[in-house]
C-alpha cells in the first residue's frame, strides 16, 4: 500500500503509475484520497485545538472555585457565572469534538479502503505492458537444451508417482491447488531444506514467521482490483 504522504506530495506520479498499470478507472481515486486525507487532517487539527481550549478552561475554573469559597454573596454570583460559562464552553467543545472524531474516523476508514485499491508504484526498471507478452528478456545464461522427446508437464510427472491429489485440494482451496503426497512431498521438503541451508551458509538468518497474522497486514501487501 502506498504511503499517504507520498500520494499527498506526488499525486501526478501516482496517476501516471495507475496509467502504466492500465487501470485508468482508478484515476478518480487519487483525488478522492487527497480529499479524504485533507478532511481527516482538518478534523484532527480542530480536535486538538478544542482539546487544548478545554484544558485551558478547566484549568481556569480551579482558581475560580477557590475564590468562590472566600467570596461574599455579590462576588459569588459573578464567580459562579464565570464558572458556568466556562463549563458551558467545555460542554460545547466536547460535543463538537465528538462530532469531529466521528468524522475523522469515517474519513480514515474510507481513505484506507481507497489506498488498498490504488496500485503500488512500479519500479522504473519494469517494462510497461498490459500482460506478460510484453515481458523483456534481460539476460540469458547458456544455450537452452531441447530434448528429442516431449517434455511432460510437472503435474503429469507428479501424478505418475501418485504424489498429488488435485480433487481434495480443489474442494479445500479451489482449482489450481493440490496436495503433495509421499515421495513427492518428501522431495518438496528436501528442496526447501537445501534452499534454507544454502542461504544460511551465505550469511542469511533463518526465520520462521507466525502462521497467523492480522488482517490489516494481509491487506497491506495485497493488490485489490476493486473496492
Amino acid at each position: 500500500m502506498i504511503d499517504i504522504k507520498f500520494l499527498r506530495e506526488n499525486p501526478d506520479a501516482v496517476r501516471e503509475n495507475i496509467r502504466k498499470k492500465f487501470q485508468d478507472a482508478k484515476l478518480p481515486l487519487v483525488d478522492e484520497a487527497i480529499r479524504l486525507d485533507a478532511e481527516k487532517r482538518a478534523a484532527q487539527q480542530e480536535c486538538e485545538q478544542l482539546k487544548a481550549a478545554r484544558n485551558k478552561l478547566s484549568k481556569a475554573n480551579g482558581p475560580l472555585y477557590g475564590q468562590l469559597k472566600k467570596a461574599d454573596e455579590a462576588q459569588k454570583a459573578e464567580l459562579q457565572k464565570q464558572i458556568d460559562e466556562n463549563n458551558a464552553k467545555v460542554k460545547a467543545d466536547d460535543e463538537r469534538r465528538a462530532e469531529l472524531e466521528k468524522k475523522q474516523t469515517e474519513a480514515e476508514d474510507k481513505l484506507r479502503e481507497i489506498m488498498y485499491v490504488i496500485p503500488n508504484i512500479i519500479d522504473p526498471s519494469v517494462p510497461i505492458g498490459p500482460d506478460d507478452s510484453c515481458n523483456v528478456e534481460v539476460q540469458r545464461f547458456g544455450d537452452p537444451v531441447v530434448p528429442d522427446f516431449e517434455i511432460p508437464h510437472h503435474v503429469d510427472i507428479m501424478q505418475s508417482f501418485d504424489g498429488i491429489d488435485k480433487d481434495s485440494a480443489g474442494r479445500v482451496a479451489g482449482m489450481g491447488f493440490y496436495y503433495l503426497l509421499g515421495d513427492i512431498a518428501r522431495l518438496h521438503s528436501a528442496c526447501l531444506s537445501y534452499a534454507r541451508d544454502f542461504m544460511i551458509d551465505r550469511g542469511f538468518t533463518y526465520y520462521i514467521p507466525p502462521f497467523m497474522i492480522h488482517g490489516d497486514v494481509v491487506k497491506g501487501v495485497m493488490s485489490f482490483k476493486e473496492m
